[in-house]
C-alpha cells in the first residue's frame, strides 16, 4: 500500500450530521486535530464530539473557505440528503449538494489542502439493472433530484483532479446505518425509524410493499475506509463504492429489528414514496482490492443501533 505522508489537521463538513460525527470521533480519536464545519440545518450540535474544533458556518459562505488554511485532508461530508425534502426542493438541493461541493473544491485548491474525500451516493445507480453494481454503471436517467445533484457534484469533483491536479477521492455510500442516524428527518431512515417505533410501542411504518431491497452497510465499515481513502494514494482520482455486496429487504430488516427486540407489534403500509429505486447492491471489488473488507454483520450493527436509541435517542423525544 502506497502511504503518503500526512499532518494531522483535517477538517470534516457536515460534522454535526451523522457520517459527520461518527467520523469526527474516529480521528479524534486517532490523534487527529479536527476542524468541523456544520450549518446545523440538519445535524446536531449535541452529537459533535469532544475535542473537535467546531465552526458553526454554511460550506457556501465566503468566511467558510478561511477555514481550509493549513488543512491537510478535508472529508466533505455537508449536503442536503432526505430523497423527500429534495424532491420539494430542487433549488436547495442543487444549491446545497453542487454549489456547496464547488465551493468547497475551490477552497480546497486555493489553501492547497493534499487530499479531498468527499461523499457522493448510491444513489446515482438509479435505474441501473445490473447487481451488484459496479463504479462504471452510473444511470443515465437518474430519478431523484438528489441523485441528480450527487452525479453533478461528483462531475465537478473529478473535474478539478483533473484541471488542477488536485487528489479527490469520491466515496458511494449506500444505505449506511448506526448510532446517530437522523430519525429527524421528515422521512427517517427505515432502521432508526423502526426501532424507535418499535421501542415506543407504535406500529412502524413501511412504505409500499415493503419488497424493496437495500445494501445497509454500517459506519464503523465506512469509516475503516475513510481513513484508508485519507492514507493510500491508490485512491487518488477514484470512486468507490462503500457497501456489503448483500441487500435485504425492508420488510426483511423489519423482522430482524422486531426478533432482537422481541416484539410482536406489525407494520402498517403507506403507498410508495416517490423517487425510490427498487433496489441497491454494491459491487465493492474495487474497495476490496486495496484490502479494505466490511467487517460488521448485520445483527450485530443492529443491537449497536438499538442501545444507542434506548440510551440516548428516546430521552430526546
Amino acid at each position: 500500500m502506497a502511504l503518503v505522508k500526512k499532518r494531522r489537521d483535517v477538517v470534516v463538513t457536515g460534522v454535526a450530521g451523522f457520517i459527520g460525527s461518527n467520523l469526527a470521533e474516529r480521528l479524534c480519536g486517532e490523534g487527529f486535530r479536527v476542524r468541523g464545519i456544520d450549518n446545523l440545518a440538519y445535524g446536531l450540535r449535541s452529537q459533535i464530539p469532544r475535542g473537535v474544533d467546531f465552526y458553526k458556518t454554511d460550506i457556501r459562505s465566503k468566511k467558510c473557505a478561511r477555514l481550509f488554511s493549513g488543512i491537510d485532508t478535508v472529508f466533505h461530508l455537508a449536503a442536503k440528503n432526505c430523497i423527500a425534502d429534495c424532491q420539494a426542493d430542487p433549488v436547495e438541493t442543487a444549491d446545497t449538494n453542487v454549489t456547496g461541493t464547488i465551493k468547497v473544491l475551490e477552497a480546497c485548491r486555493a489553501a492547497k489542502v493534499r487530499k479531498l474525500v468527499y461523499a457522493e451516493s448510491s444513489a446515482v445507480y438509479e435505474g441501473s439493472s445490473r447487481f451488484p453494481t459496479p463504479e462504471s454503471r452510473v444511470a443515465e436517467k437518474p430519478v431523484s433530484f438528489y441523485a441528480c445533484s450527487k452525479l453533478a457534484a461528483g462531475i465537478f469533483a473529478r473535474r478539478y483532479c483533473a484541471y488542477h491536479r488536485m487528489r479527490v477521492t469520491g466515496l458511494r455510500y449506500f444505505n449506511v446505518y448506526g448510532p446517530r442516524q437522523d430519525y429527524r428527518r421528515s422521512i427517517p431512515p427505515v432502521m432508526s425509524a423502526f426501532i424507535i417505533a418499535l421501542l415506543k410501542g407504535r406500529r412502524p411504518v413501511i412504505y409500499g410493499t415493503g419488497k424493496r431491497r437495500r445494501d445497509f452497510i454500517y459506519i464503523d465499515d465506512v469509516n475503516d475506509f475513510h481513513l484508508l481513502a485519507m492514507r493510500d494514494s491508490r485512491t487518488d482520482g477514484e470512486v468507490f463504492n462503500l457497501g456489503t455486496g448483500m441487500a435485504y429487504s425492508v420488510k426483511e430488516i423489519f423482522e430482524l429489528i422486531r426478533g432482537l427486540l422481541g416484539s410482536t407489534i406489525k407494520p402498517c403500509y403507506r403507498k410508495s414514496l416517490p423517487a425510490e429505486a427498487e433496489a441497491t447492491l454494491a459491487d465493492i471489488r474495487k474497495a476490496k482490492s486495496l484490502g479494505w473488507s466490511p467487517r460488521v454483520p448485520i445483527e450485530e450493527g443492529l443491537r449497536a443501533s438499538i442501545a444507542y436509541i434506548r440510551s440516548i435517542v428516546l430521552a430526546r423525544l
